[in-house]
């Protein structure tokens, strides 16, 4: 594959996307506010954000075709933050206890024409009731570190997911199906 940017610093998502035999070019974060408009909803919140990230750096590698994507944790139409700290990443978890929760994953493609392509894919989570001790020591562990919603499905959290219906890799933070219809359409998948 040539000419792909991802414009993520994460590392969950190059691993995603090895996963389905994509190695970027070039990875390139984009730097912008992701504080969410007035009443602006998660699945809206995401799109912006993926969107808004694939444009910036597509305007930095023209030639390219650049990958952008957001996750965003949503309980009813509020909008979870990312947890910066453990009093935000309680609260996260304290919330999400016994309740569903949905995960909103947007991916955009942004051309080298300028052509911008958009999936985005909504998973519904539920965690068991989360004993105080269970919160405390799942923050311990340190891994809700800058994860929306306070949580990362991937490592220890997933033994309190009680029920999942979507995509396990959107929650993580790449929905691959969705990812691979957008770079096979085009044209950048053999």
């Amino acid at each position: 594959m040539s000419g792909l940017i991802l414009a993520s610093a994460s590392p969950r998502r190059l691993d995603l996307l090895a996963r389905i035999g994509v190695v970027p070019d070039m990875v390139d974060p984009a730097d912008l506010d992701e504080t969410p408009l007035k009443a602006e909803r998660p699945p809206a919140h995401a799109a912006r954000l993926a969107a808004a990230k694939a444009a910036l750096v597509s305007a930095r590698h023209p030639d390219a075709h650049v990958l952008g994507a957001d996750t965003v944790v949503g309980a009813g139409i509020r909008i979870l933050p990312k947890a910066e700290d453990k009093a935000t990443a309680r609260r996260c978890l304290t919330l999400l206890s016994g309740r569903r929760h949905r995960v909103h994953s947007a991916v955009t493609l942004v051309a080298p024409d300028g052509t911008a392509r958009h999936r985005l894919s909504t998973s519904i989570v539920a965690f068991k009731v989360l004993t105080p001790a269970e919160i405390d020591a799942y923050l311990a562990g340190g891994e809700w570190r800058g994860k929306a919603g306070g949580y990362a499905i991937q490592g220890a959290a997933e033994a309190y997911v009680r029920f999942l219906s979507g995509s396990h890799s959107g929650v993580v933070g790449l929905p691959l199906f969705e990812t691979r219809a957008l770079l096979g359409s085009a044209g950048l998948l053999g």
